[in-house]
């Protein structure tokens, strides 16, 4: 029997509708309900635990419109809050760290990879962690 039920995605902007576009292209029978948070973008300027109250209420949010899985397409909130979401949620909740770092990886041709993101991401590491 399959989950009839909509996918949540979140973003603290507009970027993440190219992660949307993905996953509409791959799940074209999926629906899909998209949370841009642009009342409190940017949240690569705020902390840790700022990115983690609002990454919290996003997932709040799209947990009312009954999602089954939670993908959160901003860099700053999978760095920074992603393993605390998932400690708090009972639905699946996947980042684009992981996926971007490993697209990366298998793309380069004279291992280097450049990152570009915010000052909270990139302070995190987690794309260095990803990568290795």
């Amino acid at each position: 029997m399959s989950d009839s039920r909509p996918i949540g995605i979140f973003d603290s902007g507009v970027g993440g509708l190219t992660v949307f576009s993905e996953v509409e292209k791959a799940l074209p029978r999926e629906e899909i309900i998209y949370f841009g948070d642009t009342a409190r973008v940017p949240y690569g300027t705020k902390s840790k635990e700022t990115v983690t109250k609002f990454s919290v209420e996003n997932v709040e949010f799209l947990m009312k419109h009954n999602v089954k899985l939670v993908l959160v397409a901003c860099n700053t909130a999978s760095s920074l809050s992603l393993d605390f979401l998932k400690r708090c949620f009972r639905v699946p909740i996947i980042g684009v760290i992981e996926p971007g770092a490993r697209n990366a990886v298998n793309s380069t041709k004279n291992n280097r990879i450049g990152v570009v993101g915010t000052n909270a991401t990139i302070i995190s590491g987690a794309f260095e962690k990803a990568v290795k």
